[in-house]
């Protein structure tokens, strides 16, 4: 059976993510974080159901594909280790590609922002999408899983990892600095994370990567993150309350206001 992450696995995650918030929290908890909780579950759960739709459409397919013998893995001899490794590494870079196209094309962008527009970020924010961005990140996932061939249970594996590390980087945690610096530079963390939410949009155009780092440190979009542990989160224009609430969210994208999309700027570098 491909581990395909379940709804009870996340869940069971993010209440104990939730309580760990309460006991070591980076931001103390203000108006926003009680305002949200509903219209961020409300849109997690319409996302646990497009996932579980896209996830089953495209382990069938990589499973069927793998059955032909079609794809770029099925060409090389390599071990089952190394190919497990291959494949984390092509699909979260094809995550940071998808991650980079959502805030620099301007409808997909429009779809994005639901995500980025919530004034406190934790760990509901996570799952905070709209189902509009469900559908542009799985066509580059499938992009990248389909020509590289990855194995149905590869698929799954990166699945998981990165829902699990999804609810951790945006948890409302402290982690010490340096700790934090240490792991960001290969895998991404809360501090780093959080940079990528600021309204600040030379901090909001950096910081993509998903699991792994250094695909900002590649590109040039890597912000250090001493600077995530004081971060005013959200963007301007989205903060009044019908904006923010469940149906402000699923019409946000087909609404215009004064920023489409973040301003082009230089990219932040070490």
């Amino acid at each position: 059976m491909t581990p395909i992450p379940t709804v009870g696995a996340i869940l069971a995650t993010m209440t104990l993510v939730a309580l760990i918030e309460t006991a070591i929290p980076l931001q103390a908890r203000g108006r926003w974080n009680s305002a949200h909780l509903g219209p961020n579950l409300i849109l997690t759960f319409i996302g646990f159901m497009t996932n579980a739709l896209f996830n089953s459409t495209l382990a069938l397919a990589l499973r069927r594909l793998e059955s032909n013998g079609f794809g770029v893995m099925h060409l090389i001899a390599l071990r089952p280790a190394i190919a497990l490794a291959v494949t984390v590494l092509v699909l979260d870079f094809g995550f940071y590609v998808a991650h980079v196209a959502m805030h620099k094309v301007p409808v997909f962008w429009r779809f994005h922002r639901v995500h980025h527009s919530d004034p406190a970020v934790d760990v509901t924010t996570t799952i905070r999408q709209h189902p509009g961005e469900s559908v542009i990140r799985y066509a580059f996932l499938a992009a990248f899983a389909l020509v590289l061939g990855v194995s149905p249970a590869g698929f799954g594996i990166y699945l998981l990892c990165s829902a699990l590390n999804g609810l951790l980087e945006h948890a409302n945690i402290r982690v010490p600095r340096q700790l934090d610096s240490l792991l960001s530079l290969v895998t991404s963390w809360p501090n780093m994370h959080k940079i990528h939410h600021s309204r600040v949009t030379m901090e909001t155009d950096t910081n993509y990567g998903n699991l792994f780092s250094f695909w900002d440190r590649i590109f040039l979009t890597f912000t250090p993150t001493r600077n995530g542990t004081n971060i005013i989160y959200g963007l301007h224009g989205h903060d009044d309350p019908a904006a923010q609430s469940t149906t402000g969210l699923l019409t946000m994208p087909f609404c215009r206001t004064d920023r489409a999309k973040p301003a082009r700027r230089s990219m932040a570098s070490v």
